[in-house]
């Protein structure tokens, strides 16, 4: 345990310094494919290429857009409008619209390559796909006016997800269908991307009816249950550390970092004597499963992921689990009055939800417990599926970047989807 910390802390300051002192070294042992014989070149490249450069690399379509919300944030947008092996003409198709977990990007959907990534997955099989990007991310680190570096004035990350589900959602949406001439889509949401989906739907319900199919892959509203021993322990306290960060103007977590890249090309690497503490990072957050990590895809994880996050997206997930509801976030009580016009936060009314909901959930799943995504389905009024995983272990994360996501989880989407536009 004491491993992992010191492992974390040390990639965390690391990061957070900005630089890179041994990014020519790193450079050039990359050039020499010096990280042994258990890596490709192509696990090496590809995590060191930027996204656009990734997904044209295998010969997709990549098209980005700059959408900005009522707010002024700029949010980028991604776009792989076809397949490459099959329905690889252009031309009018389903829109799918994916949105991606906390402290991550669009990124998520494209790292594991054609045959495994989401988005690739959902190309070949016919989909216009469409992959949004949360403020405060890497690809949406942008304002009209305010300035994400400034150490005087941190208002632009002054954010949850509330404001990513009350108007980042619905601005990228927009976007997305007025581009294709298109009345509804297809919503895909993974964690965040759930929980965003629920802020949306019941505080701008008129976009329930811009929704063909909503999928909630590992979904998160209530965090009663959860059996994250750090959260846990950290939920009680996460207004007052939110606070304090904010008075130590320390409000952007997990910026994503050429030295993070670098530090998973070194350690995390097939072959590394230190590799097993790059998985065991991931199994902490988010669920031991090692039969579903594909361990030789770490660099390529490392080197686009984390993209970034506020830290008030973190503190309201610890008020949920502390509160044990799914209510906005809690400014304290002054605050409150003001923006709510109540003490406590209202709770999101998800009645208002009406869009067609399928629940895809884990069992072993430490984030989207059993019991708080069974609440979920009680308390949505048009769940029209609902499925558990049958691998037990299956864990959070497997859902995107699994050995066997595809046979378990994409497969079914892409039927239901088919199902749901006769």
């Amino acid at each position: 345990m004491l491993l992992k910390v010191v492992a974390f802390f040390s990639l965390t300051v690391l990061a957070s310094a900005g630089r890179s002192p041994h990014a020519d070294y790193v450079e050039e042992l990359v050039k020499q494919n010096a990280f042994g014989p258990y890596i490709s070149d192509n696990v090496v490249e590809d995590a060191f290429l930027d996204l656009p450069d990734l997904v044209r690399k295998y010969n997709y379509p990549f098209e980005e857009y700059n959408v900005t919300t009522e707010d002024g944030y700029i949010l980028g947008l991604h776009r792989i409008p076809h397949g490459r092996d099959r329905n690889n003409k252009p031309g009018k198709k389903s829109v799918v619209f994916l949105m991606h977990g906390l402290l991550s990007s669009s990124a998520e959907n494209v790292l594991m390559g054609p045959g495994s990534g989401l988005a690739y997955v959902l190309a070949e099989e016919g989909f216009d796909v469409w992959m949004g990007n949360a403020r405060g991310t890497h690809f949406s680190r942008r304002h009209v006016r305010l300035n994400p570096d400034s150490r005087l004035n941190t208002d632009f990350w002054q954010f949850s997800w509330d404001e990513i589900g009350s108007k980042d959602l619905p601005a990228m949406i927009d976007f997305a269908l007025a581009h294709t001439g298109q009345e509804k889509l297809h919503y895909i949401g993974f964690s965040q991307g759930t929980t965003s989906f629920w802020v949306m739907g019941s505080i701008r319900p008129e976009y329930n009816k811009k929704i063909i199919s909503m999928h909630a892959l590992a979904p998160v509203a209530y965090m009663a249950h959860s059996t994250n021993k750090l959260f846990a322990a950290l939920a009680p306290f996460s207004s007052q550390l939110a606070g304090a960060a904010n008075l130590l103007r320390f409000n952007e977590l997990f910026r994503r970092s050429e030295l993070i890249s670098e530090i998973g090309q070194l350690f995390c690497s097939d072959g590394k004597p230190l590799q097993f503490i790059c998985s065991n990072m991931l199994f902490w957050i988010a669920g031991k499963n090692p039969d579903q990590l594909n361990t030789t895809m770490l660099p390529v994880i490392t080197g686009h992921l984390p993209a970034g996050a506020s830290i008030r997206q973190l503190a309201h997930y610890g008020q949920s689990i502390h509160g044990k509801e799914f209510r906005r976030y809690d400014h304290g009580a002054v605050k409150n009055l003001i923006q709510y016009r109540s003490v406590r936060p209202p709770r999101y009314d998800l009645s208002k939800i009406d869009a067609p909901v399928f629940l895809h959930y884990a069992q072993a799943d430490p984030l989207a417990h059993v019991t708080d995504v069974d609440r979920l389905f009680a308390e949505l009024p048009r769940v029209v599926g609902r499925f558990r995983i049958s691998q037990p272990t299956f864990s959070h994360i497997d859902f995107v970047w699994g050995k066997d996501a595809k046979t378990m989880v994409f497969d079914r989407l892409m039927v239901l989807m088919r199902a749901m536009e006769e």
